[in-house]
């Protein structure tokens, strides 16, 4: 006879733990297929309104009555009201068969967002893939239309995805754009490299300060010692929101490989000698004068702590022969303010 449950141990525990993985994952396998379905339908029946307005003359209010007809028929289901129809007519005026299958990928809220707010295909094609690939809520999809991350994707080189959580990475994310501008009203002509740098760590120092989105200073030039030798850290900073250190080492040259050592350096002995047990890990932040975009992936891809590259430049009031040297106020305090809009409880 068979022993009894409680002689089943570990080979049962394991049993049904195999169970419920294979459970959840046919659940989401089930949920993301009726999702792909109903965005197709909502295609297909946009697309009869679309070519029997053409085809037949019907006008606009022919959109209400089917809402009506189509409520009373199917009063289980709550997408046919008016507004969705004519959301289901512009969606398929905007895509043809072969985009919609990138579509229906995506929840239907998350389609009528990218109507709503993104008017170029191309942009909307590419949101929606990235959605896919990295799993945004309808929320966190906005704040990263809001923040032009399309036009910035070209930008900043970081390896945020692997080190770092998913929820981190994407807020992290925001901290780092590319390129930073900063206006400088006190430099000379004959400003030295020494400098100018100082004058950049200054400002970029009191200006997130200011801004009030999470940073606390912790210090520049920051003394860390570590094994016989003594190390400065150009800024260092502690983060409210993401609960962690942020490294920013400033750099007056083109970006070269040998950065993403020390940085990585850097952030290993910060995590090592003031990480507290509850700290998400440190990120580290190299702004220099340029970059070469495959250097700097090349640079970054087996290093596992979250390192990111952004150049910085001078802003127009800086004297001629020294603008495009270095990190305009601006579009700096609207990057900050965007990452701000980014942490809410949504993302958790």
């Amino acid at each position: 006879m068979a022993g009894s449950l409680a002689e089943l141990g570990d080979n049962y525990d394991g049993f049904l733990q195999g169970l419920k993985d294979r459970i959840r994952t046919a659940q989401v396998k089930a949920a993301l297929s009726v999702n792909r379905e109903l965005v197709l339908l909502y295609w297909h029946i946009g697309q009869e309104i679309l070519q029997r307005q053409a085809q037949q003359g019907w006008g606009a209010r022919v959109v209400d009555r089917l809402a009506k007809d189509l409520k009373r028929d199917f009063p289980e289901m709550t997408g046919f009201s008016a507004r969705n129809l004519k959301y289901m007519r512009t969606f398929a005026d905007a895509y043809d068969e072969a985009s919609v299958q990138v579509m229906a990928q995506i929840p239907w809220g998350h389609n009528v967002r990218l109507l709503e707010s993104v008017k170029d295909p191309d942009q909307r094609l590419w949101y929606a893939q990235q959605t896919v690939a990295k799993g945004w809520s309808r929320n966190v999809l906005m704040a990263q239309i809001d923040s032009a991350l399309y036009d910035s994707r070209d930008g900043a080189i970081t390896n945020f995805e692997r080190p770092l959580p998913p929820a981190q990475s994407d807020l992290a994310q925001n901290l780092i754009k590319d390129p930073y501008q900063f206006d400088f009203l006190t430099l000379t002509a004959d400003a030295q490299e020494r400098d100018i740098k100082k004058s950049l760590t200054e400002h970029i120092r009191d200006f997130l300060l200011e801004l009030g989105v999470g940073f606390a200073f912790v210090g520049s030039d920051y003394p860390l010692s570590v094994g016989s030798k003594d190390y400065a850290v150009d800024l260092l900073f502690y983060h409210l929101k993401l609960r962690c250190f942020v490294v920013i080492d400033l750099k007056m040259g083109e970006f070269e490989p040998e950065f993403s050592g020390k940085m990585n350096f850097l952030v290993t002995a910060i995590d090592e000698t003031m990480r507290h047990a509850d700290d998400n890990p440190t990120i580290g932040m190299i702004l220099c004068q340029a970059k070469d975009q495959t250097v700097a992936e090349y640079a970054l891809r087996d290093v596992n702590k979250p390192i990111g590259v952004a150049t910085h430049q001078f802003g127009r009031e800086l004297p001629e022969p020294l603008k495009g040297q270095l990190p305009s106020v601006e579009t700096l305090e609207g990057k900050l303010q965007e990452a701000a809009s980014q942490l809410k409880p949504d993302l958790h």
